[in-house]
């Protein structure tokens, strides 16, 4: 029988661009106001990139920061895995281009796209790899600059989204350390809930595409919401379940940042006091595949982990898709 290691997160960074746009900037270019933002979604203010800002950019300088935090250099990675759905460019990946931009030359790289569940899609990929004994490290990126296909004038959601990114290596861990278990689903007949309509093959670029505006993301807002306050609680108690977890063992829960409403949902079905959840989507927004590890990377740089916490990472998103994840911290 094959040797298999636990996995373990040995290192996070994330990448935040510098401009803020609030709820009163939104204010001035849709009909909305700050209290129906807040009150609905528990949003304040969320990070826009700048025109010559692209995903990889940020997946480049959340992945230095995640190196530099794990104590190895580029060229120590065998895996560089990229969750997005705002890619550079259909091809080559958005990990391709991380690879380069670090100088990872031994690393092999390619993209998933699992919305917001992607980071956590990512990890278990990853976390495969290095169990068997294919790879001794990976580095898992989830970034997004969801600013760049949003239409401006769309309140229902352009007032929830945001731009960031957040990585971690992953390597080696003691026995008994690191992820515990993994849970991933999917349910392609809700897909249209949530969808970016034009670009691919079913609909290319034409002139018609550009003024229906379908290059822009779409979303049924009440089906999203049903989903979301469905699957959230249900995929983290899946993951627990595996794991041999009990809920009164659980320190942290680290949720996908779309709605302060599916976290405190997903939070009392749980049982769990939300001074053990982590809350960063007033500051940020939705950031997709961006938002649990860049709330991964804070409660850690704020000194709130320790070894030996159990961590549910949990997530849904579009696809429609979600994901759960349950660990021993390790460092």
């Amino acid at each position: 029988m094959n040797k298999t290691y636990s996995v373990g997160i040995t290192g996070t960074g994330s990448a935040l661009p510098e401009k803020e746009l609030s709820n009163f900037d939104l204010e001035k270019m849709v009909d909305t106001t700050d209290e129906w933002i807040r009150t609905r979604t528990g949003i304040s203010c969320r990070r826009v990139t700048d025109e010559n800002t692209a995903t990889s950019d940020l997946a480049t300088e959340a992945a230095i920061k995640a190196l530099k935090d794990a104590n190895l250099k580029a060229e120590d990675i065998d895996l560089i895995i990229v969750a997005t759905v705002t890619p550079d460019l259909s091809f080559p990946s958005t990990a391709c281009i991380v690879q380069k931009n670090l100088g990872a030359i031994k690393a092999a790289a390619f993209d998933i796209e699992a919305a917001c569940s992607g980071f956590l899609y990512a990890l278990t990929i990853g976390e495969q790899f290095i169990k068997n004994g294919f790879y001794k490290n990976a580095l898992i990126i989830g970034a997004e600059t969801l600013s760049k296909i949003l239409n401006w004038e769309d309140r229902n959601t352009c007032v929830l989204f945001g731009d960031g990114a957040g990585a971690a290596v992953i390597e080696r861990t003691e026995e008994g350390y690191g992820i515990l278990s993994s849970y991933l689903g999917a349910d392609g007949t809700g897909g249209m809930a949530l969808t970016h309509p034009a670009g691919g093959t079913r609909l290319p670029v034409s002139l018609d595409t550009f003024e229906k505006k379908l290059h822009y993301i779409e979303m049924d807002g009440s089906e999203v919401f049903k989903f979301a306050v469905r699957v959230m609680g249900k995929a983290a108690l899946e993951a627990l379940e595996r794991s041999n977890i009990s809920l009164d063992e659980i320190d942290h829960m680290i949720p996908h940042q779309a709605n302060i409403r599916i976290i405190e949902a997903a939070a009392k079905r749980l049982k769990l006091p939300m001074d053990r959840v982590v809350v960063n989507l007033d500051r940020y927004g939705n950031m997709s595949a961006a938002s649990v590890p860049v709330a991964l990377d804070e409660t850690l740089k704020n000194g709130k982990i320790k070894k030996g916490d159990i961590i549910v990472l949990v997530a849904f998103g579009g696809g429609l898709t979600w994901a759960s994840t349950v660990m021993k911290w390790c460092k």
